[in-house]
């Protein structure tokens, strides 16, 4: 196998020092010590971390392979991989950092000269990071409604303010109730729609308190914030998340090596169920065995550390 090495020093990046690092960051990786040991990794491994976010995952996937381990990790975030690059600088496998959706694992890995995987982890989680980024994603801060992954957007691509702005009032129902589980989807599309007719939405709050003052009030104070769902589901239409991962899975198992195994961190019923029903139909079909049943949750000592791990689950399917 023909790879690019990476220019880095000869020791890896310790766990101690990643941890404080990470704590000073703000940044915790969820199910960090399960999704490791789920994967079962061994030196020579060929792993992709699809996520990379605060690089939480690939630094301690980094300590476990050795000198003739490879890892790839995807990002759409051009920040992200260079945070990347800097928590990974000194590790002993083959370090490849790609600049892209992971939906496009397979082409990417073929770019790359890489004919087969042993190893894959997607964690679908938020970092702080990507709250922090100024493109819409938080409610709690006045930001331009983007809600993008890509830090540079390309001409002409859909943004939040584009659906709310734009499209039909049905369409917004549709996709706040699918992606969202939102059950005053209808009411709030009515009031996006009667909204905009006299002020289009530009920031992040606009919408969140346009939302906020059309709900009930036993749900505009009730245990999360009544713009959550709606906020989730615009996020996932813009970046066409659940498309992205069904392929991006598929991709991964495609050029998993038998033995292989794939780890799936999720964190909303939407994406779990879709992640479930890939793994059960490969059983199904005999092309591999999920490693348990039940999803792993995080304990209560992580929850407790970590409030945001709480709706955390991981899956995990090996390949025959």
């Amino acid at each position: 196998m023909r790879t690019r090495r990476s220019q880095s020093s000869s020791d890896p990046v310790s766990s101690a020092a990643f941890a404080k690092a990470t704590a000073s960051q703000g940044h915790q990786p969820v199910l960090l010590h399960e999704a490791m040991n789920s994967l079962a990794l061994k030196p020579d491994d060929v792993v992709v971390d699809a996520t990379l976010g605060g690089a939480g995952h690939a630094s301690r996937i980094a300590d476990r392979l050795g000198k003739k381990g490879v890892l790839i990790g995807f990002d759409l975030d051009a920040d992200a991989i260079a945070r990347a690059k800097k928590v990974l600088v000194g590790a002993r496998p083959t370090t490849l950092l790609v600049a892209g959706n992971f939906r496009d694992l397979g082409r990417e890995l073929h770019r790359l000269e890489i004919p087969s995987i042993t190893k894959a982890l997607f964690d679908l989680g938020w970092s702080s990071y990507q709250l922090d980024s100024g493109r819409g994603f938080s409610f709690l801060r006045d930001e331009p409604l983007s809600m993008t992954y890509a830090k540079d957007q390309k001409a002409g691509a859909i943004t939040a303010a584009t659906i709310v702005n734009e499209w039909g009032e049905e369409s917004i129902a549709d996709i706040l109730f699918g992606w969202g589980e939102e059950h005053y989807s209808r009411r709030i599309a009515k009031a996006i729609v009667a909204r905009r007719l006299h002020k289009i939405f530009t920031t992040s709050v606009e919408l969140a308190e346009a939302i906020k003052a059309t709900v009930p009030p036993r749900y505009r104070h009730g245990r999360i914030h009544p713009a959550t769902r709606t906020f989730q589901a615009l996020r996932i239409a813009v970046n066409d998340e659940l498309g992205a991962l069904g392929e991006g899975l598929r991709s991964a198992w495609a050029n998993l090596a038998p033995g292989g195994r794939i780890a799936v961190i999720t964190f909303h019923s939407i994406e779990d169920r879709l992640v479930k029903q890939m793994f059960v139909a490969w059983e199904k079909s005999g092309e591999g065995k999920r490693r348990e049943r039940k999803p792993i949750r995080p304990t209560d000592a992580e929850i407790s550390m970590n409030p945001r791990a709480r709706s955390a689950k991981l899956r995990v399917i090996e390949k025959f």
